[in-house]
């Protein structure tokens, strides 16, 4: 997991660690580094901010003993890493339908993102979750443009046993999420995920179709699902849903497979918003939180 990011930064670790720190070597050095970062799927203001950050802390240290400067850098890089991951606003999930189960209303989830990312399977591993934390969940199935939408998040309904509310093809899908949030308003159903369709991003008439979703729900939180494995497309997907619709967090899947890794860090800068859960695997239980440190630790490890 993430060891060509890994690779690529140490590589830059050795360089500076070897050599006398001198105005012309470092920007040598800054420029393989900022050059490595953005082939491993790190956007380019995710790579500056990281560079700038190292530098500063570099050009305003006298470094002496090899050990010791080593030990400097990677604390500085981990440092960098953790600033571009760690959100302003952080989201705890299990928190928020907790208060609107007190308010007596149940927390409305939508998700987004394009096809093939595993936006359905991961709506089935999150209420997987909350099941086992003895939350109530009822999945509305907002995509009645796709064929096998529907059936494909009644499977997961089946398995999970959970009510699923859908319409058929062609019908209004805002329709479909207001069904749904009436349904769990009545039944006192805790929470409600809004499966939406997953064309581009760049179809004009999915963002209407999601504005009017969302106009409509009025959702708690709106969730951009990113496959990790997707580079720089998944970063162009998250920055155009954010401005078209509005997005407050992320959730990246496949990161099992990832071998670069700079996904995580690109989306996280370029929306501002928290990634709150990676996918590991195809198993429902294969969800885990996203903490910055975890993530940090794995490209820039302490030795």
């Amino acid at each position: 997991m993430f060891d060509k990011l890994r690779k690529a930064v140490d590589g830059f670790v050795q360089r500076v660690t070897h050599k006398s720190v001198t105005e012309s070597n470092i920007d040598d050095a800054f420029s393989d580094l900022q050059i490595a970062l953005i082939s491993n799927d790190v956007a380019l203001e995710a790579a500056d901010l990281i560079c700038e950050r190292v530098r500063e802390k570099i050009a305003g240290e006298q470094i002496g003993l090899l050990q010791s400067k080593r030990k400097f850098i990677l604390e500085t890089l981990q440092e960098a890493v953790l600033e571009a991951l760690t959100p302003k606003t952080p989201i705890n999930l299990i928190q928020l339908i907790e208060k609107r189960r007190k308010e007596r209303n149940p927390a409305v989830l939508m998700f987004l993102g394009v096809n093939g990312t595993g936006k359905t399977t991961t709506i089935a591993k999150l209420t997987h979750m909350l099941l086992k934390r003895k939350f109530s969940v009822v999945l509305a199935c907002a995509d009645t443009f796709r064929a096998g939408s529907s059936e494909q998040l009644h499977t997961h309904g089946e398995r999970l046993k959970v009510r699923v509310l859908s319409r058929p093809y062609g019908s209004d899908p805002a329709s479909v999420a207001f069904d749904a949030i009436n349904h769990a308003r009545a039944r006192g159903i805790n929470v409600v995920f809004i499966d939406t369709a997953g064309r581009m991003q760049t179809d004009k008439n999915l963002m209407a179709e999601l504005e009017k979703i969302h106009r409509v729900a009025e959702p708690d939180l709106v969730i951009f699902v990113g496959d990790a494995l997707a580079g720089n497309d998944v970063i162009s997907q998250a920055r155009t849903f954010n401005e078209k619709i509005g997005i407050d967090a992320a959730i990246l899947t496949k990161v099992d497979a990832d071998t670069k890794g700079g996904a995580a860090l690109s989306i996280a800068l370029a929306t501002g918003k928290p990634i709150i859960f990676v996918g590991v695997g195809q198993e429902y239980s294969d969800l885990e939180e996203f903490r910055p440190e975890w993530f940090t630790e794995k490209i820039v490890p302490l030795d």
